[in-house]
Order: structure tokens, then sequence, then C-alpha cells
């Protein structure tokens, strides 16, 4: 059906999705902008609405000229935009006096002179080091504002905390500064803090990527340090039961004592040696292992359920122990099992040859 909402293919109903565009800027042969093009194709409007706005606000003191140069700065070009035929570094040189002499000009005719220029070298320093982090940078960035909101508590309160204590801070300050004869701290206080901005915005970048490197650098340490540690392993243990299974190869006996010997220091070397948790399941697992190492002889072991050992069930594991060693010493066989059943109320361990 015409203008149907989504389409159906083998029962399977699929909503046509569409997606936003990037920001781009498309420059062309001599449009080596192409400031206006980018944010028009973004916005789904005609280009010429966007021209028009960018000389209406150029009129009202300038704006339009300084943001058309920070956006010329900011963003980059579309991937499948034509090369233009002025050189990159002119490009740069023109957007950039444009927007410093548009920037003098609006703020020498605001009021806030001295607030207006350092405010905009910080967005403009700030949008600079957004454009040229890399896409795994920007997501972390956005994964870290988020949490960060509410980091320990549901999202919605944490954001209002937020906005509560800083409207209590800036209220405040306010407050203490409108009734103090402070104007010379205030300049210096307000050059201090335009300082430490700025040196952040120009250091932040490398001092993040530093710390990232630095956290790469560790776990790749760590990591080969693991890797050195399992291949001394296998090269010690594995190798060695490797060649006693070669000469006991006659004796399917000692062969299978060998491998169940070797696959369990290989469960305790990549999961962890667990034999002293403090767990019923984990000594009765342990006291097959001895005997079967001991006696040569398999044992398997299938406990259901598990409970902390106290008096009690250490003596019954105790117990357990010497039933497997009897049965390995006198019973003649090859195969012990062993059953242990942990319930609420109760503990059954049962030892067959």
């Amino acid at each position: 059906m015409p203008g149907a909402p989504a389409y159906r293919d083998h029962g399977v109903v699929t909503t046509a999705a569409t997606t936003k565009p990037r920001l781009y800027r498309r420059p062309g042969s001599w449009r080596p902008a192409g400031v206006a093009g980018g944010i028009a194709e973004h916005l789904a409007v005609r280009p010429k609405l966007v021209r028009l706005s960018f000389v209406a606000l150029a009129a009202a003191g300038g704006l339009g000229v300084a943001l058309y140069g920070a956006y010329w700065i900011v963003l980059p070009p579309a991937p499948d935009a034509r090369p233009s035929r002025i050189p990159q570094w002119l490009e740069y040189v023109l957007a950039a006096v444009a927007a410093v002499a548009a920037i003098g000009g609006v703020a020498y005719a605001m009021p806030l002179n001295g607030v207006f220029v350092p405010t905009l070298l910080g967005c403009l320093g700030g949008a600079l080091i957004w454009r040229q982090a890399t896409d795994p940078e920007r997501d972390r960035w956005r994964r870290l504002s988020r949490t960060s909101l509410s980091a320990d508590h549901e999202e919605r309160m944490g954001r209002i905390r937020l906005a509560a204590g800083a409207a209590f801070v800036v209220g405040g300050g306010a407050i203490v500064l409108a009734r103090a004869n402070f104007s010379a701290i205030r300049d210096g206080l307000l050059a201090v803090t335009v300082t430490v901005v700025g040196l952040a915005l120009l250091t932040g970048p490398w001092w993040m990527r530093m710390v990232s490197q630095l956290g790469a650098e560790r776990s790749e340490r760590i990591r080969s340090q693991e890797r050195a540690d399992i291949a001394a392993h296998l090269h010690d243990s594995v190798l060695q039961t490797l060649a006693l299974i070669q000469r006991n190869a006659a004796s399917p006996r000692e062969v299978s004592r060998l491998a169940r010997g070797q696959e369990r220091e290989l469960r305790n070397l990549l999961y962890g040696d667990r034999t002293a948790s403090g767990q019923l399941a984990d000594e009765l697992r342990l006291a097959a292992a001895e005997v079967e190492d001991a006696y040569a002889i398999s044992v398997e072991a299938v406990v259901v359920g598990d409970a902390a050992l106290d008096t009690g069930l250490s003596a019954a594991a105790a117990a357990a122990r010497e039933a497997l060693v009897n049965a390995a010493k006198h019973a003649g066989v090859t195969e012990v099992s062993l059953y242990a059943e942990v319930e609420p109320d109760a503990v059954s361990i049962f030892v067959k040859d």
C-alpha cells in the first residue's frame, strides 16, 4: 500500500528508519567553506535560508561572521565532498582572520567585553577538542557524562540534586560578590579561572591520551605476564605429563590417572585454586583428587549443593576421604564414585566401588 509506515517481508514487520545526516561542511570548487550547505543538509532545510540567517546575524554586530568562521574551522569536510581549488592552509587562514575580526568587533560592541572573549574562546576550544577526538573517545566522554550525573543514585534524583547544588553554589557566590566591594578580587578570580580553563582545554586531550596510553600499556604488561606464566606452566608441567603418558602407554590405568591429575591442575591454573575456600564441595573434590594421585584409581566426584565447613561437615569430609582410601586399598577396583547432596537440614555422602 502506498505510504504505508512499514514493510512486510516473509511475515516479519520492520519499520523504515531514517537517521539524521552527520554535520559536515560541503565545500565546492569555488566555495571553500561550504558551511551553509552542510548545516542545511543536516537540518533538512534550504541552503538559502541558512545563508540569510548568517547575513542577519552578521548585520547584528558581526556575530554571523564569527559563527561562520568558527564553523569553518571546527566542522570537518564531508567525505564525499568535491575538493576545493583553494589550498587547505589558506582556508584555515581566511577562516581564522574572519573569526578573530568578528569576535573583536562583537566583544568591543558588547558591555561584557571582558568576559565575552574568554568565554567564546573556551567554547571554540571545547568544540575543537571534540572535533579532534576519535569516535571511541567521544563515546567514552558521553558515557562519563551520563553516569556522572547519577553515579550512586537513581538518574532523575541525581540530576535534580546536581542542579540544586549548582544553583545554591552560584547563588551564594553571587550574594557574596554583590554585598562586598571585591571588584579587584573578582577580576583576579576571573582571570585565574579563564587561565585555568584555557590550560585545561589546551592540554586536556594530551593528558587524557597519555592516561589512556598508560592504562593500555599496563593492561598489555599484565596480559604479557599472564601469557608468560601460562607458557612456563605448560612447559614445566603439561609437557612432563605428556612424556609420562607416552612412557606408560601400556598401562591405561596410569594414563588415566596422569590425565585426570593434569586436568585438575589446568583447571586450578585457569580458574583459581579453590582448595582453601572453606566449602564442603571443594573439600570433597580435594579428597577425591588426593586419593586418585596416591592410589592410581579414578574417582568420580559429584556434589549437589554446597555449605560452609564447620565441625560436623569437616568430620563428614574426613570420613568420606577415609572411605575413598579404604576402597582404593582393599576393593581391588579401578573406579570409585563419590556422591554428596547438601540439603537444608541434612548432608548425605555416599562412596561406592
